[in-house]
C-alpha cells in the first residue's frame, strides 16, 4: 500500500509542477528548476511528468527532457509492473499434518492462515483476498497479528477482510507487534466492533472447538514473558517470572495443554523465534508469521531481512519442527518497514488435517 501512494503522490505531484513551471513561464514568473522537474521524475513521478510535458506543452522542445522523461518513464513502468505485480498477487501454499491421535471428525479439516495483512488492499471490501479464502473451503480462519499497520493505519481495510471472513468460517484473531503501537482507545473500538461481527478475538485466552483447542498469546504477553497457556481450564495463566521463556512448561499434566491427547492443540503467537518455548506448552501445530518470508527471498538461500532488521532470520517462513511440534510460519500478505516484497508473493496458508 504504501508503494502504491508514493506513485500516485509523486506522480501527481510530477504534473501539477510542470504545470505550474509552464504557467510561470507564461507570466513571466519565478520558474522552478529544470533540476526539479527532472529529479521529480527520476524518483517515480516519469509518468506525471510525461503527461504533463505534453498536456501543458512544455519542455518538450528541451532534448534533455525529451530523452530522460521517457527513459525513466519506461524504466518505471517496468519496475512498478514487477513490484505492484509481486505485492497484490496472492498465492496459497497447501500444507498436510498428519497425526496418529487426531480425533476422527477432524480428519480432513482445513485451517486457513492469514497473517500481517497490514492494511493491505487487495480489492474493493478485500473481494480479492476473500474470494481466495471462499474458494478454499476453510472450517477455521485464523489471524496471526498484524492486520493492522501503525505507521498507516486504515482501519477500514482491516474491517472490510473480518466483516467477510466470518461470512466463510469461525475466525479467531490474535494482536501482532503492530497493534500494541497502536492507540488503545481506538484500537479497542475496533476490536468490539469486530467482535460484534462475530471475529474471535482470543489475546491471552484458550477456547475449544470440534476438538481443538486453540490458545492465544498476545504479542505483548510475549514481550513481558507473562503468559502460560492452560489449556485443561482454557485459560492463560500469568504466573512466570522466567524471562528467558515466555512460554511457560508446566511439566504436570493436570495444568498443561500436554494433559489432554484426545484434542488437537493449536497455538497462536505472532512472533516464531519462540519456537521451542511454544513447543515445551506441548502444542501439537503453532501459528505464526511477522518475519514477511524475509520481504527478498534469495533463492537457495532464504529470506533476506526481518522487520526487526535481523538480516537471513532462520525461522522465516514454511514447516518447522520442533520436537512433537510443527510450526507454520506465514509469509504474510503486507508490509512494514519495506514497501517491497520480491520473490515473495503475499501468501494465504492452508493446513490440511489427516488422521495416519
Amino acid at each position: 500500500m504504501i508503494l502504491a501512494i508514493f506513485l500516485i503522490t509523486t506522480n501527481f505531484l510530477a504534473f501539477i509542477l510542470y504545470g505550474i513551471d509552464k504557467w510561470n513561464a507564461k507570466r513571466g514568473a519565478r520558474r522552478i528548476s529544470e533540476f526539479t522537474l527532472i529529479a521529480i521524475a527520476i524518483i517515480g513521478g516519469a509518468i506525471g511528468a510525461f503527461i504533463g510535458m505534453f498536456l501543458w506543452h512544455h519542455k518538450t522542445r528541451k532534448k534533455k527532457f525529451t530523452i530522460i522523461v521517457p527513459i525513466f518513464l519506461s524504466l518505471q513502468i517496468i519496475v512498478s509492473t514487477f513490484c505492484l505485480i509481486q505485492n497484490y498477487y496472492l498465492v496459497t501454499t497447501q500444507y498436510e499434518y498428519h497425526s496418529e491421535i487426531l480425533p476422527d471428525n477432524l480428519d480432513g479439516y482445513k485451517i486457513v492462515q492469514i497473517s500481517d495483512l497490514h492494511n493491505q488492499f487487495f480489492g474493493i471490501k478485500q473481494s480479492g483476498l476473500l474470494k481466495k479464502i471462499s474458494a478454499l473451503n476453510p472450517d477455521i480462519i485464523v489471524v496471526t497479528g498484524d492486520a493492522l499497520d501503525s505507521s498507516h493505519t486504515c482501519y477500514k481495510f482491516a474491517e472490510d477482510f473480518f466483516e467477510g471472513a466470518v461470512k466463510i468460517a469461525p475466525v479467531y484473531y490474535i494482536t501482532g507487534n503492530q497493534e500494541g503501537w497502536l492507540n488503545p482507545e481506538r484500537f479497542n473500538s475496533f476490536v468490539k466492533k469486530i467482535e460484534g461481527m462475530g471475529v474471535n478475538f482470543i489475546d491471552n485466552e484458550v477456547i475449544e472447538q470440534d476438538n481443538i483447542i486453540i490458545a492465544g498469546l498476545s504479542d505483548k504477553s510475549l514481550k513481558n514473558a507473562s503468559g502460560m497457556v492452560d489449556f485443561d481450564n482454557k485459560t492463560i495463566n500469568n504466573k512466570t517470572n522466567d524471562t528467558n521463556n515466555l512460554v511457560e512448561n508446566n511439566d504436570n499434566d493436570t495444568n498443561s495443554i500436554a494433559g489432554d491427547n484426545r484434542k488437537l492443540k493449536i497455538l497462536l503467537a505472532h512472533e516464531p523465534k519462540y519456537l521451542g518455548d511454544y513447543s515445551k506448552t506441548g502444542a501439537d501445530i503453532v501459528f505464526s508469521g511477522h518475519i514477511h518470508g524475509g520481504q527478498i527471498i534469495i533463492p537457495g538461500v532464504g529470506g533476506l531481512l526481518s522487520p526487526d532488521f535481523e538480516f537471513f532470520p532462520k525461522l522465516c517462513y514454511g514447516e518447522h519442527v520442533y520436537a512433537d511440534t510443527i510450526m507454520y510460519i506465514s509469509r504474510g500478505l503486507g508490509n512494514s518497514a519495506l514497501p517491497v516484497r520480491i520473490n515473495n508473493y503475499p501468501e494465504i496458508v492452508v493446513v490440511t488435517l489427516h488422521k495416519r
